[in-house]
């Protein structure tokens, strides 16, 4: 995969603006994950970053069913429950650092709801891995 980045666009987003995959590519298109535990408990309730935690490892596990890793992902959605840019913020820093160096393009946005009782967060993702 290569991420790509526009010297006519600004450096100020913390991903890459695009991501190109090869032809003989195996898409991964991972649900949404949520911040719920093995029981199906929504965790951290009334916390972002604690829920955007437990929303990362969620995903990492779905990814590794299909041979996966965060840094195959080509593209995430973050939803956020919330109107406040800050809240955003704080989801989007632990999305941010679980990903590392590997900045694959996103977006980020604020939702009315989300589908679990106290969920205040959610991430979907695609993935590429390689035919070889």
């Amino acid at each position: 995969m290569r991420l790509l980045r526009s010297a006519a666009l600004s450096d100020v987003a913390e991903y890459a603006y695009g991501a190109v995959v090869p032809p003989d590519s195996q898409l991964v298109f991972a649900a949404g994950a949520c911040p719920l535990d093995e029981d199906g408990v929504t965790v951290a309730v009334g916390d972002y970053a604690g829920q955007a935690r437990q929303m990362m490892h969620n995903l990492e596990t779905a990814l590794a069913e299909a041979g996966a890793r965060l840094s195959d992902v080509v593209k995430t959605t973050v939803y956020v429950a919330s109107s406040s840019q800050q809240d955003l913020v704080a989801a989007w820093q632990v999305v941010r650092d679980h990903f590392g160096d590997h900045d694959p393009p996103s977006t980020l946005l604020g939702v009315t709801v989300l589908g679990y009782h106290d969920q205040l967060v959610e991430i979907d993702a695609v993935a590429a891995l390689s035919a070889s």
